[in-house]
C-alpha cells in the first residue's frame, strides 16, 4: 500500500513546553485517520509541522514515499487547520474562484466541489448569509479545489450544532468513498469512532496507540457485575480472580477488565463458589471511550 505520509521521531519544543515528543506513525493511501487526544495534546502542532507552518525541533517526515519535496507534495494536499477567511460580501462561487486564482488551479471544479459539500443551491448567496456549518462546508470545498490526494482537517466539527456535525461527518465519508485519504485531528471520540478507519491516540505530545479503530476496541472484554449483598466481598473476589486485570466501582456497578479470555459463566460459577450471589453479570467489549480513558489515564 502507498504511504502518503511518514512521520519519524518528530519532536517540537516551545521553550519549556514539549508539545510533540518522539512521534512516529504512517498514513496509508485510501484510509481515514483520526489523531485523537485531549485539548493541548499536540494534535494541531503536529499538523502544523507537516504542513510547513510550524518548524520542527527534530525528527523527520516525508510525503508520498519521499518521492518529492515537501513544497511539491503540498500541492497535492488540501488542508484546513484554522477557521478560513472568506470575503463576506462575495458569493460562494466568487470566493472559490478567487482561491482558484490564488492557487493557480482551474475554476472548472468550483461547481462540482460545491455539490460535494451540499452548497450548490446556495452558490450565489453571499458568504455573510451562511450559517457556521455552511461556512465550514465551504472551507472543505476550498480545500478540495486542487483535487488533493489527502485532505487534512483540524477539529472539523468544532463549534457546530448537532445537525452541522452530522452534515460534516457525512461529507467526510463521501469524500473518503471517492478515494481521497483523510487525516483529521479531533478530541471527540464519537467523531473518530463514526468516521475514521484508523486512529493515532496522543497525550501530552506522546503516541499511546496507533492502528485500526476496531483493533483498539478489540480486547478480552469487560465484565459488569452487581450484587444486592456484600459489595466489598464481591470486589475482593474479583480482584483475586486470575483472569481479571483491574476492578473499578462506578456507583453500584462493578467494572472488571479482563486480562485473559474467560466467560461470564466461569466468573459466575467462581463467585457462587465464594458464596456471592450476583443480581447482574454481563460481559461486553469496551467502547472506544473506555479504551481512550484507559490509555490516557483519565
Amino acid at each position: 500500500m502507498d504511504t502518503i505520509l511518514s512521520i519519524k521521531n518528530l519532536d517540537k519544543k516551545f521553550g519549556r513546553v514539549h508539545a510533540v515528543k518522539n512521534l512516529s506513525f504512517d498514513i496509508e493511501k485510501g484510509n481515514v485517520y483520526g489523531i485523537l487526544g485531549p485539548n493541548g495534546s499536540g494534535k494541531s502542532t503536529t499538523l502544523g509541522i507537516i504542513l510547513n507552518v510550524v518548524n520542527k525541533t527534530s525528527g523527520e517526515f516525508s510525503w508520498f514515499n519521499g518521492a518529492m519535496s515537501t513544497h511539491e507534495a503540498l500541492k497535492k494536499v488540501g488542508a484546513i487547520i484554522e477557521r478560513p477567511n472568506f470575503y463576506p460580501y462575495m458569493t460562494a462561487v466568487q470566493n472559490l474562484e478567487l482561491i482558484c486564482k490564488i492557487k493557480g488551479v482551474s475554476k472548472e471544479n468550483v461547481n462540482d466541489k460545491l455539490k460535494v459539500v451540499n452548497l450548490f443551491e446556495r452558490r450565489h448567496s453571499k458568504f455573510k448569509t451562511y450559517s457556521l456549518g455552511m461556512k465550514q462546508r465551504l472551507a472543505i470545498a476550498s480545500a478540495l479545489l486542487n483535487d488533493p490526494e489527502i485532505l487534512i482537517l483540524d477539529e472539523p466539527t468544532n463549534g457546530l450544532d448537532p445537525q452541522g456535525i452530522h452534515e460534516i461527518r457525512q461529507i467526510i465519508k463521501k469524500i473518503a468513498k471517492n478515494g481521497t485519504t483523510i487525516l483529521l485531528a479531533s478530541h471527540l471520540l464519537d467523531e473518530v469512532e463514526k468516521v475514521c478507519s484508523h486512529v493515532v491516540v496522543i497525550r501530552k505530545g506522546e503516541k499511546l496507540y496507533s492502528g485500526r479503530v476496531e483493533n483498539m476496541v478489540a480486547s478480552n472484554g469487560i465484565i459488569e457485575v452487581k450484587t444486592d449483598g456484600d459489595q466489598e466481598a464481591l470486589v475482593n473476589a474479583l480482584k483475586n480472580y486470575y483472569d481479571i486485570a483491574t476492578v473499578n466501582v462506578e456507583d453500584n456497578l462493578i467494572i472488571a477488565r479482563l486480562e485473559n479470555e474467560t466467560s461470564a459463566t466461569d466468573i459466575n460459577r467462581y463467585l457462587f463458589e465464594k458464596g456471592i450471589i450476583v443480581s447482574h453479570l454481563v460481559k461486553r467489549k469496551p467502547s472506544l471511550e473506555e479504551q481512550f480513558l484507559n490509555l490516557t489515564n483519565y
